[in-house]
C-alpha cells in the first residue's frame, strides 16, 4: 500500500538526511511541503528520544514496539501524516519504516520489526542516502555532542548493511520509487538531485 503526497529520507546516522531536510525547507518558498521525522514530538517519541540518549534502558523487543507504536500515531493521529497528505501537502519525513528494519532488526532480529511494520503504508518516494560507516562516524564525531546509543562503529556497521538489505528487497515494490544517493558528495549537489526528483513529481 502506497501512501500518496509521502517523502522518506532515510540512512546510517551520519548521512546527512537531517542536514538535506534544512536545505529542502529553505526551497519550499510555497510552503507546499509538510516537514516531519521520526521518533516524534509527542509523548512516546520523547520517551524514545530518552532511550536513544541512554537516559533509559530497555530491551531491544520493547523499544521496537514503542517505535512502531509512534509511528502508528505519526500516521494517523489528528494532523498526522495521513490527514496531511490528503489535504494536499507533501509529507517529507526524515525516518520511517526502513529505520526499524535496520536498527531494530540488528537489536532483535529481522522478524519482529517486519512483522509490527508490516501495515503501515509505504512513500512514493524513498531517498536512501548511501555512506559507509566509517564516513558517517567522522561526521557525527565532528560535530563534537554526546553520541547516541546507535552511534558507535559497530552499530553503524551492522546497520549499514541491513539498509542495504533492506533497499535491496523494498525494489520488488514498483509503486514506490527509491532513489539511491551518494551521501558523500556535497550537500548543493545532493539537494540539487533531490530538488529535481520532487519537483518533477509533485511540484509540475
Amino acid at each position: 500500500m502506497i501512501q500518496k503526497n509521502f517523502i522518506v529520507f532515510e540512512g546510517i546516522d551520519g548521512s546527512g538526511t537531517s542536514t538535506q531536510i534544512e536545505l529542502l525547507k529553505k526551497r519550499d518558498e510555497d510552503k507546499k511541503l509538510f516537514f516531519t521525522a521520526e521518533p516524534t514530538e509527542g509523548e512516546t517519541g520523547k520517551f524514545l528520544r530518552k532511550i536513544l540518549g541512554g537516559k533509559i534502558n530497555v530491551a531491544a523487543q520493547t523499544a521496537a514496539y514503542l517505535f512502531a507504536a509512534d509511528r502508528a500515531e505519526h500516521l494517523w493521529a489528528k494532523g498526522g501524516i495521513v490527514e496531511q497528505c490528503e489535504s494536499g501537502k507533501i509529507v517529507v519525513c526524515d525516518r520511517y519504516i526502513f529505520s526499524s528494519l535496520a536498527y531494530q532488526g540488528a537489536t532483535c532480529g529481522e522478524e519482529l520489526p517486519k512483522k509490527i511494520n508490516s501495515p503501515f503504508p509505504l512513500p512514493e518516494i524513498l531517498f536512501f542516502f548511501d555512506i559507509k560507516s566509517e564516513d558517517s562516524l567522522k561526521r557525527i564525531d565532528a560535530r563534537g555532542e554526546e553520541k547516541e546509543i546507535y552511534e558507535n562503529k559497530k552499530m553503524l556497521d551492522e546497520t549499514a548493511v541491513r539498509y542495504k538489505k533492506t533497499i535491496e528487497e523494498f525494489k520488488s515494490q514498483r509503486e514506490m520509487k527509491i532513489i539511491e544517493l551518494d551521501a558523500t558528495l556535497g550537500k548543493d549537489e545532493i539537494a540539487e538531485e533531490i530538488w529535481s526528483e520532487i519537483r518533477k513529481k509533485f511540484l509540475r
